[in-house]
């Protein structure tokens, strides 16, 4: 698997890895069960820093894309094509599309619905 970073992309550069790794098991290249890089290895190749690449196996882990197993390291998630063909981004983009744009059909103004979506984010008791 050969991952390339553009840093002139406006592409955040740990989208850029989670696709990468998202295309590579789509695409057949990196198989179920497969070990990746560690977070260190992968920073170093491709001359990231750490904390980029760990959000980013953070959010593939969260997807259930790859799997941590502790000290024995980072694989890819037995069910990881079908899971790579999930984008919560987008699906979260369309439910707050929809919503806003009921909001707006009602009459709410810009400016309401962000005060109401920063209140409610900062209210949150998780």
């Amino acid at each position: 698997m050969q991952i390339v970073i553009d840093i002139d992309d406006p592409v955040p550069l740990f989208a850029q890895l989670i696709d990468q790794i998202k295309q590579a098991v789509l695409g057949n290249k990196i198989k179920p069960g497969a070990a990746l890089p560690s977070i260190r290895q992968l920073a170093n190749d491709l001359d990231l820093n750490s904390k980029t690449v760990a959000k980013a196996y953070r959010l593939l882990e969260r997807d259930s894309v790859i799997q941590t197993k502790g000290y024995r390291g980072t694989f890819v998630h037995p069910d990881a094509k079908a899971n790579s063909k999930v984008d919560l981004n987008a699906w979260v983009r369309a439910k707050l599309d929809e919503t806003i744009t009921a909001f707006r059909q009602s009459g709410v103004t810009d400016s309401e619905i962000r005060i109401a979506f920063g209140d409610v984010m900062n209210n949150r008791n998780d």
